[in-house]
């Protein structure tokens, strides 16, 4: 069944002090293939990697609450939520926090402090998966950016590091061989806004 605010993808977004900081953290997360757990705001402790199930269409700006403000940008990796429940991830589990002891300790990693009104982070519809990193490739991720602009920009320099890397290889190799070394452009990528 298809509904708008239901999405079979979830989206981890990076961070960052400028939207300059968190594309250069988006590319970083790229080229390592991988994203690291942390335990920041998870009670006891658990490493995990982050998402919101929000749907892209609803997300023009990026993850933003209804004060429409977010420490997030709007720069992230999405997976199909088969892909990521296949990693073990689940949806987050919004309770208070004095029943997070009552959790078995294979489910504590899923508790998000939920008092409402004070303290409601739903607007997240997070999900986790507890690990140390998640490794990832082109077929399993699509990256997400702002707009086509930074479409653009990342194929850009994509382009532009390849360049470099044929010119590296040209000094040891003939530039015929070190054009071999060229990796073309092969993930998808979804813009939040046209």
């Amino acid at each position: 069944m298809s509904r708008k605010d239901i999405s079979d993808y979830v989206i981890h977004f990076t961070k960052g002090d400028t939207p300059e900081d968190a594309f250069r953290r988006l590319q970083k997360i790229i080229s390592d293939g991988f994203l690291l757990g942390s335990d920041g705001m998870i009670k006891g402790g658990y490493d995990c990697v982050c998402f919101s199930e929000a749907p892209i269409e609803s997300l023009p700006n990026g993850l933003i609450n209804p004060d429409y403000y977010s420490h997030y940008s709007p720069f992230g990796i999405m997976f199909s939520k088969q892909f990521i429940f296949e990693r073990g991830g689940r949806p987050a589990i919004y309770q208070p926090d004095n029943e997070f002891i009552s959790l078995s300790e294979s489910h504590r990693w899923r508790h998000v402090r939920y008092e409402p009104p004070e303290i409601d982070f739903s607007w997240e519809r997070e999900w986790r998966v507890k690990c140390e990193s998640l490794q990832f490739d082109e077929e399993s991720a699509t990256i997400v950016v702002k707009n086509v602009a930074w479409i653009d920009r990342l194929k850009m320099e994509h382009e532009s590091e390849q360049d470099f890397r044929v010119i590296e290889y040209s000094l040891i190799f003939d530039t015929e061989l070190a054009e071999m070394y060229r990796t073309p452009f092969q993930w998808k990528v979804a813009p939040l806004r046209k």
